[in-house]
């Protein structure tokens, strides 16, 4: 009798454990993406990070991490234009088309590595901090900003020279750097202090440090600068923060996805991803002050890192591991008249 009530009991748990799950997954938006296809990736199947969209060339720059590589990925052919090696851990990647420049942060060197664009040659090696990672580049200074998560600071580097210009102490640990070309302010997330830092690249000194209420460990970021937005992820506690950068202060914290990482912004439709480790992507609409959430739920293992294409509006998620290899997974708006 003991054992038949036992199997009673499991079977009335099971039934409830899958009654939750639908109840939980019913009060998700649909996730409004379709799959357009799945593109191997070379190397093998490791961690991948930032990625780099070019949109005057129409290249994807995606860091390989696990394989020490950068992967140059031509979005109109459709086809991988080559790898450049020798990148120990690879984290961040930003391109600068005008200067024909690609710039990836070697944190297993602690160095930013200066890649020519035509060529996919390494022409610079440049010492950071310790363990860099986010890249931002100030366009009227010609200058870059590297931050180095351990090492708390922000590496300074003249775009023109490839030498350090000074080093910008941030008192915690740097999560990611965005430049706003609207204000000429470099922008960093923090972790510990759970804040974002105002940097003023015209004397490397910071002239602000705004508070996120609510943001455990925030790390991503991403600027939306013609609405006057910034976007922090939360890694901490599965949050974003959305910050008003004309008034300087918090507007909305909002749930995401375990472990936030990348964020990606479709200035043309206003959409917002926030991919996580987690493997949950998280999709909302920008609205005035506040955002609206368009789809969120599991997407697939290691759905961390995300690009966009504001003109096709083609997002781009490598994934490291599906059936054994590496795959850049693309996708489009399935609520959205795009072609």
């Amino acid at each position: 009798m003991k054992s038949k009530f036992t199997f009673l009991r499991l079977a009335f748990a099971l039934v409830f454990a899958s009654l939750s799950i639908n109840c939980a997954q019913a009060q998700q938006p649909k996730m409004p993406l379709q799959l357009v296809s799945d593109i191997s990736l070379t190397g093998k199947a490791t961690r991948l990070d930032y990625q780099s969209f070019d949109a005057d060339s129409g290249r994807l720059y995606i860091a390989h991490l696990g394989d020490d590589m950068m992967t140059v990925f031509d979005t109109k052919t459709q086809k991988i234009i080559g790898d450049v090696k020798n990148l120990k851990h690879v984290h961040g990647v930003l391109a600068i088309p005008e200067m024909h420049r690609v710039y990836a942060s070697a944190t297993g060197t602690n160095e930013l590595a200066v890649i020519d664009d035509q060529t996919l040659k390494v022409i610079a090696r440049v010492p950071t901090g310790d363990y860099p990672d986010g890249i931002a580049y100030a366009v009227k200074e010609k200058k870059l900003y590297v931050s180095n998560l351990r090492g708390k600071s922000d590496t300074v580097i003249d775009a023109q020279t490839n030498n350090v210009v000074t080093t910008v102490s941030l008192n915690a640990p740097a999560g990611n750097t965005q430049y706003d070309i609207v204000s000429d302010r470099i922008f960093v997330a923090v972790h510990q202090l759970n804040q974002i830092i105002e940097i003023d690249p015209q004397t490397d000194k910071v002239v602000g440090n705004y508070p996120l209420a609510g943001c455990e460990d925030s790390h991503g970021l991403l600027i939306d600068g013609k609405n006057r937005y910034a976007f922090a992820a939360c890694e901490g506690n599965a949050k974003l923060a959305m910050f008003d950068l004309s008034k300087k202060k918090l507007l909305a914290i909002y749930s995401v996805g375990d472990d936030p990482d990348v964020l990606a912004f479709d200035s043309d439709l206003g959409r917002l991803y926030v991919s996580a480790e987690s493997g949950i992507l998280t999709i909302f609409d920008e609205k005035k002050d506040a955002l609206e959430k368009v789809g969120s739920g599991f997407y697939a293992a290691n759905a961390h890192t995300v690009a966009v294409d504001s003109t096709t509006h083609r997002v781009y998620l490598p994934l490291e591991n599906v059936n054994g290899k590496p795959v850049l997974r693309i996708a489009l708006p399935s609520d959205k008249q795009v072609h």
